[in-house]
């Protein structure tokens, strides 16, 4: 299996300093890639700036003009929690040109799959708003290019995420061509994604929320991912498959209250990879999300990393919590998934 690696030292320039979401997350990452000789088997990708054009499918261009001022005036926090420096807007450029960079390469066949090192995040960032950390939403100008540019008429998007993608969501709120689903710790920040939230007009059942109580791990993962987007999956029947990918579900990332382990994410990562394989010619490219714990971030990675090269040997040094049976409630809450969204079943 070839793939594609997207990352470029310009990530680095988004430099907040000691912020939860630093540069370290990356460097620690390569660290390892470069230690476990795993960078050698992958192919690099060089990711090039989205244009003006391209992210105006997603954002206002006063929204845009506002991020770049805002980084040439030496940055600061342009919202709440989300922090910019001067070298923020070519990097965010670069994060959401990046994923644009996985897609092609992953539609011409230059690579089988892909996985965009890239950072700011961006599935908070809204048509007009900068939150959560992220500036631009990378994935959804992704999805917007790939629908114009490949002539795709379905694309899926999993968010797997412990935050709820509010601005993933808004972009495609009345899309019929875009299926979201996103699974998130509820109620977290930012509030949204109530199960309540399944689109609108003719996107009406095309958005599935997931709200996951706190607590919960590997074992309820795997169920959601099995035996609830695997079917809506395959009534979907995407053209390609994109994930943003946040391992702050892992049990050691103290910014939430989930319990994933470094296998449970490669499992999500071998079901990812056998639905686009079954459905969509293997198009799959994933976007690094949220992941504030470095050891856990960078081992998650690495192991989603394997399972999309076609490895088994995936390195666990935290472990996983202590296994809990799944509650009584967890059933109950599944089936309640599948009657609001009957149509999909």
């Amino acid at each position: 299996m070839a793939v594609g690696l997207v990352y470029d030292p310009v990530y680095l320039e988004h430099d907040i300093g000691t912020h939860v979401e630093n540069v370290q997350r990356l460097t620690s990452t390569l660290a390892l890639l470069e230690e476990n000789h795993l960078k050698d088997k992958l192919h690099i990708l060089q990711p090039r700036p989205a244009t003006l054009e391209e992210l105006s499918k997603v954002h206002a261009p006063e929204y845009i003009a506002q991020i770049k001022r805002y980084s040439e005036q030496g940055g600061g926090y342009i919202y709440a929690d989300t922090a910019m420096s001067n070298g923020s807007y070519n990097a965010a450029l670069h994060a959401a040109g990046g994923v644009l960079t996985a897609i092609d390469a992953v539609m011409s066949k230059r690579v089988d799959t892909a996985f965009a090192l890239v950072r700011p995040p961006g599935h908070h960032a809204t048509c007009w708003q900068a939150m959560g950390f992220c500036l631009f939403n990378n994935v959804a100008v992704a999805a917007k290019y790939a629908l114009s540019n490949f002539n795709l008429e379905r694309i899926l998007i999993v968010d797997f995420d412990v935050h709820h993608g509010n601005g993933t969501q808004d972009a495609f709120y009345a899309d019929q061509h875009v299926l979201y689903f996103s699974t998130h710790e509820y109620p977290l920040y930012p509030g949204t994604g109530g199960i309540d939230e399944t689109g609108t007009r003719e996107g009406e059942g095309y958005t599935v929320n997931i709200p996951m109580l706190a607590g919960w791990g590997d074992h309820e993962y795997q169920a959601i991912f099995e035996d609830v987007l695997a079917p809506i999956a395959k009534r979907f029947q995407p053209q390609l498959m994109l994930v943003s990918a946040g391992y702050d579900t892992h049990w050691a990332d103290h910014i939430a209250m989930m319990e994933m382990s470094i296998p449970g994410f490669a499992r999500l990562a071998e079901i990812l990879k056998t639905l686009a394989n079954m459905l969509c010619q293997g198009r799959l490219v994933f976007a690094l999300e949220g992941g504030y714990h470095l050891e856990a971030l960078s081992h998650s990675i690495s192991a989603t990393l394997n399972v999309l090269l076609g490895n088994n040997e995936i390195s666990d040094p935290l472990g996983r919590k202590e296994a809990h049976r799944r509650p009584v409630s967890f059933d109950q809450f599944a089936a309640m998934i599948k009657d609001i969204h009957r149509t999909w079943f």
